[in-house]
């Protein structure tokens, strides 16, 4: 595929990434319809769950402009949708629509897709071309959509955890203060993240500690993302800031107290009940946090955002269950304090956890580290 090509991908790219906050818990896709000419026709790109998708977007567009896109080509960032869903068929509209030539970044990792709308659009006469999964644009649409392919492909969202610290990995003093070690600049990145997640996870210390709301205030965003509450003797309570219009809460819960649950279900919470098991195979008093990822997945949550407190944290690293960090160090010393995660101890320097950076950046005065556990590779 030649530079003029791929620089019609990027610019798909570009406008699947203006669907950041806006899709879940569809994939972020783009797409960018040319003519003979190489002129731009139209572009579009997947709107919330039940509207239109990028190519039909595109398509819409470019008649709005009041343009003919018979024999025209379209380019894609992820292949087009050969199933019915919440919307009709991508592939039929580009084949209805006369479209002769397909460029797409990547194959559809959904099991109802997965080359299925590649194979119609060529059975239907169109020239039909993929980048190799190698390829850069194709791992930025992989990455751009980087939890609806763990969710899959993996049947579990990607989780991400964030954790505000200080210089040397302080998340609250002894007695408990912790707002703000990091920067207002910092907060307000915190929740630009918090807006493209399908959710948001914390555990029931926080809930009673902080009292938090854990939604999205400081940036604009169309959708707010749902909770998620680890409490496993039910104990968050009935007027707790976390009970928001609009969001669906589930809360995860070990040991079963019917009133308190039907008291939460009347508030709007869903609750569900995941014990794990102790060493004798029983049920234990701790929510199986495996289990709850592999429901949320179920539930079509794709990125999990994690703020909690370091024992949950370090229940969920232990247990390899996070996918990638996102830390915010403030240029401050507290000396003693919470940790980041509290886990271990380790008798070996090889059983620590091994992370990539995947990207540093100043946030206001902190710095922003991207950390990760997971190779996309791996699935």
């Amino acid at each position: 595929m030649h530079d003029d090509l791929k620089g019609l991908l990027q610019q798909a790219l570009q406008t699947a990434a203006l669907g950041l906050y806006l899709t879940d818990p569809n994939p972020r896709v783009g797409c960018v319809i040319t003519g003979s000419n190489g002129s731009i026709l139209g572009q579009g790109h997947t709107q919330q769950a039940g509207g239109a998708h990028a190519e039909v977007m595109a398509l819409r567009n470019a008649r709005e402009r009041g343009h003919s896109v018979t024999g025209a080509t379209a380019y894609v960032t992820l292949e087009p949708c050969s199933h019915f869903g919440r919307t009709g068929p991508c592939c039929d509209a580009l084949i209805a629509a006369g479209i002769s030539k397909v460029y797409a970044a990547h194959t559809d990792p959904n099991p109802l897709v997965a080359g299925q709308g590649f194979a119609r659009m060529r059975a239907a006469g169109i020239q039909v071309e993929v980048l190799d999964p190698q390829d850069l644009l194709a791992m930025q649409s992989r990455e751009l959509n980087i939890g609806f392919f763990s969710r899959m492909l993996r049947k579990t969202p990607w989780v991400r955890m964030k954790i505000a610290a200080s210089l040397d990995g302080k998340t609250a003093l002894p007695n408990g203060e912790s707002q703000w070690i990091t920067s207002p600049e910092a907060l307000a990145d915190g929740h630009a993240w918090r807006a493209r997640a399908s959710a948001i996870l914390t555990g029931i210390g926080t809930v009673l500690s902080d009292k938090p709301r854990l939604d999205v205030r400081l940036v604009e965003t169309p959708r707010q993302p749902h909770l998620v509450v680890v409490d496993s003797r039910l104990q968050t309570p009935l007027n707790s800031p976390i009970f928001m219009a609009g969001r669906k809460l589930f809360i995860y819960a070990a040991v079963e107290d019917c009133a308190k649950a039907a008291a939460l279900a009347a508030k709007g919470a869903t609750v569900i009940y995941l014990p794990g098991s102790d060493a004798n195979g029983a049920p234990s008093a701790k929510v199986d946090l495996a289990a709850l990822l592999r429901d949320l997945g179920r539930r079509e949550i794709n990125e999990l955002h994690v703020e909690a407190g370091h024992k949950l944290n370090g229940s969920l690293v232990r247990e390899g269950l996070v996918d990638e960090f996102l830390v915010y160090l403030a240029p401050k010393l507290m000396g003693q304090g919470a940790d980041m995660a509290n886990f271990g101890p380790l008798t070996e320097l090889s059983q620590a956890l091994p992370l990539t950076f995947q990207s540093t950046a100043m946030v206001g005065p902190d710095l922003r580290i991207l950390a990760r556990t997971a190779e996309l590779g791996a699935f």
